[in-house]
């Protein structure tokens, strides 16, 4: 019997799709976003073939845009932010307002309202958090004042938004405009007393509203949320605990939004940020990622779909306005915004590179802005235009960036070599512009050691080879944990160790033994594979949760393979053998290859 399931094939084709042109775009080393909008395109209306429900394809959405901000707000740092202030709080703000202006004005040019073309200049203003921190990633900035700052201008950019997000509605009727929802707590005043608040009292209120929810979150919340996730992680199951992190993303939005009135989104982010809070916030993080990415892929799916490809041929002008705006205006304020902080030329490029393009923010505004009746769907498919061309021109901007950056100091140098004798005040700012030089060297040991990940199990394995004094280094992917390593002297280098480039850095040919502690045994078995390729006869220690992943880590080049469950099994039955049976000795039945056990848990079989 056939069946209409409109709900399977828009998830089934967006997300098949979208991993087709993912993968295209990262074999072009592009972001795979450009892939997931590319497929959004080609099911959406506007071009030929299957069409997606395109009213299941928003609600989706909305789904992925919960569990976006709820990522955001798991990864909201205050202290960095704080680090930075000086510089990241009035640099966004200035940059914001710089490309806000620069995106209503050629708003106000098409004959926009006036509404519609401030939304337009909003979704201008805001970089992407996923593009602008993989870009720093690849680069391994994070670490690095440069990224530091990038980190904490995009902080300040997200809070702007936020906050957008939260008045917009409520300023939709300025001027007559759009079609704002009506507030509901001013409506109820004024059908009882006939108070007529007017526009600023619809603020006010939503204002208001917005306070009791944040006050709310940060007196309750703050201690209910992670008291929960504590109660519920002390079940010991895995399976519980996900589904703990999701209903606190989505029962928070969805409470705050009918509670409180205020955006899914805002609900979302401060649930993340409350529970960022919480120890148990990194695994809270990972046991969400999953699905968080999924939804985030069907988000941008449906965000393509919106897209009308045809205004890339009837109006190429108006495309290159946009882009200009995006990748000239924003990148040009930014640099002269950190040259007037007195900051390094490599930081004000750097800096300049990461927000010269838009993305998730953007999309969410946009959305709103036509939503209401703000924006029209021009401006909708210029800033989805804008999106695509200028992630896919970022790492370009980059290149540029990098080029550049020698020829300006090599002038600078030349400029400062001219009086015969330096100054006492050259030589203080010599001292000064060397901390410029952050970028990522590589190491200078051999015959070391390489740590690969430093969790819970490498962790234990870095302190062993510290205290035996074995020449080793670590390379992590945690922001966290590469700052806690450099605190105690121990030499990291900050990326996946998956990339080629990162495992040059340690100088693998070099190296007499690798060290891989993460629990990823997909990227383990790449990693050893790579290693064994450069070094044939270095020594390649892995860990496995099972026989199929000793066999397989063996396979690409692991000597020696660490089963957790079956060590831990074998220590429990020596300490058992003791009391039972005195200098009983007990077999495995597995030989020699299987040494130690680890102290993290297993993942969860399905």
């Amino acid at each position: 019997m056939p069946h209409d399931t409109p709900l399977i094939s828009t998830i089934v084709g967006g997300l098949v799709l979208a991993f087709i042109f993912g993968a295209f775009a990262h074999r072009l080393r592009m972001p795979p976003l450009v892939g997931y909008l590319i497929a959004g395109v080609l099911v959406g209306p506007h071009t030929p073939g299957y069409v997606a429900d395109q009213s299941l394809a928003p609600e989706l959405a909305e789904i992925g845009v919960i569990l976006l901000m709820f990522g955001v707000g798991l990864h909201f740092s205050l202290k960095d932010l704080l680090s930075v202030r000086g510089i990241a709080v009035p640099g966004a703000i200035a940059q914001i307002a710089f490309a806000t202006l620069l995106g209503w004005g050629l708003g106000a040019f098409l004959g926009w309202p006036t509404g519609g073309s401030l939304v337009f200049g909003l979704a201008l203003s805001v970089a992407s958090t996923v593009v602008l921190l993989k870009a720093l990633q690849e680069r391994r900035l994070v670490e690095t004042e440069r990224g530091r700052i990038a980190v904490g201008w995009l902080i300040v950019e997200d809070l702007a938004m936020v906050l957008a997000l939260v008045l917009i509605p409520a300023a939709a009727s300025i001027g007559g405009e759009g079609h704002a929802p009506v507030e509901p707590l001013s409506a109820g005043l004024n059908r009882l007393f006939g108070l007529d608040l007017g526009i600023g009292g619809m603020i006010a209120m939503t204002l208001v509203k917005v306070a009791l929810f944040v006050a709310l979150m940060l007196v309750f919340g703050r201690k209910l949320i992670p008291w929960t996730m504590h109660r519920i992680a002390h079940t010991g199951s895995r399976e519980l605990f996900r589904l703990g992190v999701l209903a606190i993303a989505l029962g928070v939005a969805f409470g705050a939004a009918k509670l409180f009135g205020v955006s899914l989104a805002l609900g979302a982010f401060f649930a993340g940020m409350v529970l960022a809070e919480s120890e148990l916030s990194h695994r809270a993080a990972q046991e969400s990622l999953p699905l968080r990415d999924a939804f985030a892929v069907l988000f941008f799916v449906s965000v393509g779909m919106l897209f009308d490809p045809n205004i890339l041929i009837d109006k190429p002008l108006l495309i290159l306005a946009t882009i200009f705006i995006i990748v000239i205006g924003k990148s040009v304020a930014a640099l002269l915004i950190v040259l007037a902080f007195k900051k390094p030329l490599g930081t004000a490029l750097t800096i300049s590179a990461s927000l010269g393009q838009i993305g998730e923010f953007s999309f969410i505004l946009a959305a709103l802005g036509v939503e209401l009746g703000l924006l029209p769907e021009e401006g909708r498919d210029l800033i989805l235009a804008g999106a695509i061309i200028s992630i896919i021109l970022n790492p370009l901007l980059f290149f540029l960036c990098d080029r550049m950056r020698p020829f300006f100091e090599s002038k600078r140098e030349e400029s400062a070599a001219e009086p015969a004798a330096p100054s006492a005040d050259a030589t203080i700012a010599q001292e000064t512009a060397a901390p410029e030089d952050d970028d990522v060297h590589p190491t200078a040991l051999s015959g070391h050691a390489i740590l690969i990940g430093y969790g819970r199990v490498g962790r234990i394995v870095g302190q062993n080879l510290k205290s035996s004094g074995t020449p080793f280094l670590v390379i992590e992917d945690s922001d966290k944990r590469t700052g806690e390593l450099k605190a105690l002297g121990i030499e990291t280098f900050m990326g996946n160790a998956v990339a080629r480039e990162t495992l040059d850095l340690a100088n693998l040919s070099g190296a007499r033994s690798l060290a891989i502690a993460i629990p990823n045994a997909f990227e383990a078995c790449r990693i050893a594979e790579q290693a064994r390729s450069v070094n044939p006869s270095i020594l390649i220690v892995a860990r496995a949760h099972s026989d199929a992943e000793v066999d397989e880590l063996k396979q690409y080049g692991a000597d020696t393979v660490i089963m957790g469950e079956r060590e831990i099994a074998l220590g429990m039955v020596d300490r058992l053998a003791q009391v039972h049976h005195e200098g009983v000795p007990y077999e495995d039945g597995h030989g020699p290859d299987t040494l130690i056990s680890t102290d993290e848990p297993p993942p969860q079989r399905q």
